[in-house]
């Protein structure tokens, strides 16, 4: 009888965790169902970074293999570290990664903060049908792609023809030499992406500001703040955590620069402090050919660029913030 009831037992669970489990298939099915429209609206995105992002992961590989396309990643020679190692020995590197460096920290310095600047003048603006016109004016060059802008460039500082220059001879002064001349060539790289991107940054902040309570305004008031003591003491305590994530997320991306805007204002008198991890990884991956080399490359940046936000959030949580994750 014991017997039988032992044997009965472990059925009778197994048949309710079937009846569970089914239950549990039809109530996804279910939420799947009224949701499809929803899953289709994300389905693009998530195969956007299945394709592009996570299967491409694989070709990390051949950093530490002497990659032939006609052997492929299964039969290519591994060599570990050993482009790494060259890397490193190269005394082209510590070039490359000081202008690389100094590049970004101008943009972290002087073009991060000019978004949240802007966004505080445009939130203060009452007439709305002005702060639209300014928003709109703005956010224009951002969709200017970078040869127009360089094109731009080169028509207003050319030497020759270029418009200042043009207006400094008409009232006595030289001609300035800043699309050939090292010591202008950062200043303009940094001058030309405020100009194009600091209008679209205010896109963010200015939606933070949007979620700040009105009721903290009007207690600032009651107390005797004006209007500048209630930007410093109202908005920007709001949107310091959007500012913290952004901040860290911007220091994640300190060894990118723009490939587009460097190559096209690169010419031989400046190569010396414009060349960039990004036009390395071009000359020497795609028109040398040196693809496990460059693949190294842009490896090693991507470690830095992970370690760095790493560090950031870590330190940003260390004084209270929320950080990324």
């Amino acid at each position: 009888m014991n017997t039988n009831m032992e044997f009965v037992q472990p059925q009778k669970e197994a048949a309710s965790l079937g009846h569970r489990f089914r239950a549990s298939l039809r109530n996804e099915g279910k939420l799947l169902r009224r949701d499809l429209f929803l899953y289709l609206l994300v389905f693009p995105g998530l195969l956007y970074f299945l394709v592009f992002k996570y299967i491409p992961m694989w070709g990390v590989l051949i950093a530490f293999q002497e990659y032939s396309p006609y052997l492929g990643f299964l039969h290519s020679e591994w060599v570990g570290v050993e482009h790494f190692q060259r890397l490193f020995a190269n005394p082209e590197f510590y070039r490359i990664f000081r202008n690389t460096m100094a590049i970004n920290a101008l943009s972290l310095i002087f073009f991060f903060p000019l978004p949240i600047l802007l966004s505080l003048m445009m939130n203060e603006l009452r007439l709305q049908w002005f702060k639209k016109t300014i928003q709109s004016i703005v956010y224009l060059p951002h969709f200017l792609s970078w040869v127009v802008i360089v094109g731009m460039s080169f028509l207003m500082l050319s030497q020759s023809e270029g418009v200042i220059n043009q207006l400094l001879a008409a009232f006595g002064h030289e001609k300035v030499d800043f699309l050939t001349n090292p010591d202008y060539f950062w200043v303009l790289l940094t001058l030309q992406s405020i100009w194009k991107e600091v209008g679209w940054g205010t896109v963010l902040f200015l939606a933070a500001i949007a979620s700040v309570d009105t009721q903290q305004y009007e207690a600032a008031k009651l107390d005797g703040a004006g209007r500048l003591r209630q930007m410093w003491h109202v908005t920007l305590p709001a949107i310091r955590n959007v500012i913290i994530i952004l901040l860290i997320l911007r220091i994640g991306h300190i060894m990118d620069v723009g490939f587009e805007q460097v190559y096209l204002m690169m010419n031989g008198a400046v190569s010396e402090v414009a060349e960039v991890f990004d036009t390395y990884v071009y000359r020497v991956g795609i028109l040398q050919a040196q693809f496990s080399y460059s693949t190294a490359v842009g490896l090693f940046k991507s470690f830095i660029g992970v370690a760095l936000v790493i560090f950031a959030n870590w330190l940003a949580k260390k004084f209270g913030e929320e950080g990324v994750y």
